[in-house]
């Protein structure tokens, strides 16, 4: 299969490969695109394969990085996906290697993910095979992990926000998400404002907007994350059954 570079000329006939065709999502997948959009003409890379599925890479230099991290001269992965029905290919070492081309002229690539295989964040496990290795933790079980060109090179850190982890509201639910992802949309404003209301929990709603506020969020995951009470508990995008877990065990 062929491997597609989204540009600014050719985002708008070609998918984003989430959401694709969820209704429900529409409104978030078309602000993704312009998201992306955006991003694109500033240096951001998306490279997906030829299928109507989740199978692709999206990275940018650091000075437009939504991650609350710093790594000067590393490129930075945003987001990385290859559905379960393709693994196995080499698909995903093939995304990879087309960032590390691209990443030549710096000190390395940097990507955020966690202790553990968890939703929406990459498996280490498959990074590690290629060489990257773990250089900063933030709580409660966010990890970096870096891929270096240059051994002699400072490693990428963590910014004091995301160490922290600490919510500023400390009363009720708190949702920070962004556009980086087109589900949000719709699961921030619609299912857990449902949620909440349901539950008679207080909900406030911060929709990150430009890089400074991902820069500064009090959590590493500025796509979408949760706090109860000032406290981080999760950056899974909920529905009803996952909120009410959750709650339980607090």
């Amino acid at each position: 299969m062929d491997i597609t570079n989204l540009t600014t000329s050719n985002i708008g006939t070609e998918h984003i490969c989430c959401a694709i065709s969820d209704k429900k999502c529409q409104q978030g997948y078309l602000q993704k695109k312009v998201w992306l959009k955006e991003k694109l003409s500033h240096g951001y890379v998306f490279k997906k394969y030829d299928v109507r599925h989740k199978v692709f890479i999206e990275y940018c230099p650091p000075e437009i990085a939504w991650l609350p991290i710093n790594a000067p001269n590393y490129m930075v992965i945003n987001c990385f996906w290859v559905a379960g029905k393709y693994a196995g290919n080499g698909y995903g070492k093939k995304l990879l290697e087309e960032c590390i081309l691209d990443s030549k002229d710096k000190d390395g690539i940097v990507l955020l993910t966690s202790d553990k295989k968890r939703s929406y964040l990459s498996d280490k496990k498959f990074f590690l095979k290629q060489g990257f290795e773990v250089c900063d933790f933030a709580p409660p079980y966010f990890e970096l992990l870096v891929y270096k060109n240059n051994q002699n090179a400072i490693s990428p850190t963590f910014n004091k926000s995301a160490k922290n982890n600490i919510g500023p509201n400390k009363k009720g639910l708190t949702v920070y998400y962004s556009d980086q992802c087109p589900y949000t949309e719709y699961y921030t404003n619609v299912v857990l404002r449902e949620c909440a209301d349901k539950a008679n929990i207080p909900l406030n709603i911060i929709k990150i907007t430009t890089r400074e506020e991902a820069l500064n969020s009090p959590s590493p995951f500025t796509i979408y994350s949760v706090f109860f009470n000032g406290k981080f508990i999760t950056h899974d995008i909920l529905n009803e059954n996952k909120l009410n877990k959750l709650l339980q065990n607090i």
